[in-house]
């Protein structure tokens, strides 16, 4: 089975909202997917900010019943791959996670290894949150074949540690 944890800061805006749109890119695949998502400072139990609802609604994506919750050191070594949202993410897990820094990448990177913070739209309007959706839409459509391949295990890190 491949697995992929997407984590932003609070779990509420860009993590689940990767999520969704991963959960509805992978759904054609025919290998069996995890594909969840986290927060380093997320507070458990929290829903989806409404913005991050309404853009994954007009898409045809329910993430209604979804919560908040905090990343943890089982769910690290549980994925085969961990995708953030921005450099000080990445920094802080491989700091406090050494021995999985192989699995531990930014979104960005998976498309043509660009190292780009995806922006937090949180507190902005609805084309904040339209805006940060297209861009990890795109993201995971052009890197959908490194995604998988990563998200497959058994891998040593491909891609610079930059």
């Amino acid at each position: 089975m491949r697995s992929v944890l997407f984590v932003c800061t609070a779990n509420i805006c860009r993590s689940p909202m990767a999520m969704g749109l991963m959960r509805l890119r992978a759904a054609s695949d025919t290998e069996e997917w995890r594909i969840e998502s986290a927060g380093i400072f997320a507070q458990p139990g929290y829903p989806p900010a409404y913005n991050t609802l309404e853009v994954l609604r007009t898409r045809g994506i329910d993430l209604s019943a979804y919560s908040s919750r905090p990343i943890t050191r089982d769910m690290i070594e549980d994925f085969y791959l961990i995708l953030v949202m921005e450099r000080n993410q990445r920094e802080a897990l491989r700091a406090a996670f050494p021995q999985h820094t192989g699995k531990i990448f930014m979104l960005s990177q998976m498309f043509g290894n660009r190292v780009s913070d995806v922006v937090d739209p949180v507190g902005g309007p609805l084309v904040d949150f339209e805006e940060t959706a297209r861009e990890i839409e795109q993201i995971l459509e052009k890197g959908y074949v490194r995604i998988r391949k990563l998200a497959a295990g058994g891998h040593t890190a491909s891609l610079s540690h930059r």
